[in-house]
């Protein structure tokens, strides 16, 4: 069956109001990613790091999130469920964990997992983590959260210092300007 952005998220929302949405919402989420080719033909084949909004309500977010070549983001948490399915590309993703004992809110590495093309993972409420495009191409994920991506207050850490701060919603939109501007035609040497 062919990739229906309508439908797609006319089917998180139903699910998104049953007894188990990150679960139903999987499953959701890893139908749409097998069809890769669906997903690319109704959002757009990744050309430029972005984050598109499909869809945004107090107990729901979906987006199109497009990372940039070699782009990394800072650990963050969602403070909700996440599900994350890639339609192209791969991304990596570090798990921290909170330092025993540390009154600052430092972090540590805890694990790691790997998300290729036509792949899922479930975030839970509590996950801290930091996401690294380790390709030469840009990657395409859906991600769908169980709450207003962009109203939760939530905490970034500093990718040198490893510190707590307040997550902040612009200055990522702003990391994702600053990666393409390393392919626009004027800047066509890749670092």
């Amino acid at each position: 069956m062919k990739f229906d952005l309508d439908k797609f998220i006319d089917d998180c929302k139903s699910a998104v109001a049953g007894d188990k949405p990150q679960r139903a919402i999987s499953e959701i989420v890893q139908n749409a990613v097998i069809d890769y080719k669906g997903v690319m033909g109704a959002i757009g084949e990744p050309k430029r790091g972005m984050v598109e909004k499909l869809y945004v309500s107090e107990n729901l977010t979906i987006l199109n999130v497009v990372w940039a070549p070699k782009m990394t983001i800072m650990p963050h948490n969602h403070n909700t469920w996440a599900i994350i399915g890639v339609y192209s590309g791969r991304e990596d993703n570090i798990f921290w964990r909170r330092i025993k004992n540390d009154k600052t809110g430092k972090i540590e590495a805890a694990g790691a997992k790997s998300i290729a093309a036509c792949e899922v993972a479930k975030l839970g409420k509590n996950i801290v983590h930091s996401v690294t495009n380790p390709t030469s191409e840009f990657t395409g994920a859906i991600h769908v959260y169980g709450g207003n991506f962009f109203e939760i207050e939530r905490s970034e850490w500093d990718p040198m210092s490893l510190s707590e701060g307040p997550y902040d919603v612009e200055k990522t939109l702003a990391l994702f300007e600053a990666e393409n501007s390393r392919f626009e035609p004027s800047n066509t040497k890749i670092a």
